[in-house]
C-alpha cells in the first residue's frame, strides 16, 4: 500500500487522465507498479520520467537520500513491471543503464528537471538510472 502522500497522487493521476496538480502540476508522470521484492505484492508508486526512443526513463534518485527507494529494489528482484502513462497501461521490463549511457540518460534528465541535479549533490551514492521498455 503507498503511503497517504502518494495514494493522492496516484489516486489524482488516474482520476484526471495522468495529470496532477500541486508541487508536480506539469511534470512527466508515470505510475510504476512494481512486485515487492519480499512481501511479493503489487506497489505502485508515482515516479518522474523521461522519453529515450521508445524507452521511459526513470532516476531512482529517492529525492538524493543515502538509500535507494523500495521501487528499485523491487525491480532488482523481478525486473518485469506495469506502467501508466496518462490514460495508457502497459507491461514492462526494466534494464539497469550503466556507464556512459546512463550518465548521458542522468544528464539529459536534470536538463529537463534540474532537481535532479540537487539529488546528486545530496548523496553520496551513484544514482541509478533504468530503461522500462514495453514487454513483447
Amino acid at each position: 500500500m503507498p503511503n497517504e502522500f502518494n495514494q493522492k497522487i496516484i489516486d489524482e493521476f488516474r482520476a484526471n487522465e495522468g495529470r496532477v496538480g500541486g508541487m508536480f502540476e506539469g511534470a512527466p508522470l508515470v505510475l510504476l507498479t512494481t512486485t515487492g521484492a519480499k512481501s511479493g505484492k503489487p506497489f505502485t508508486t508515482p515516479v518522474m520520467y523521461m522519453t529515450d526512443g521508445d524507452r521511459y526513463i526513470v532516476i531512482a534518485s529517492n529525492a538524493g537520500a543515502d538509500n535507494h527507494p523500495a521501487w528499485y529494489h523491487n525491480l532488482r528482484a523481478t525486473p518485469e513491471a506495469t506502467v501508466e502513462v496518462g490514460t495508457e497501461k502497459f507491461e514492462a521490463k526494466a534494464e539497469f543503464v550503466e556507464g556512459d549511457e546512463r550518465d548521458r540518460l542522468y544528464a539529459a534528465m536534470v536538463e529537463r528537471e534540474p532537481g535532479f541535479a540537487e539529488y546528486e549533490a545530496k548523496t553520496t551514492r551513484r544514482i541509478p538510472v533504468i530503461a522500462l521498455t514495453r514487454a513483447a
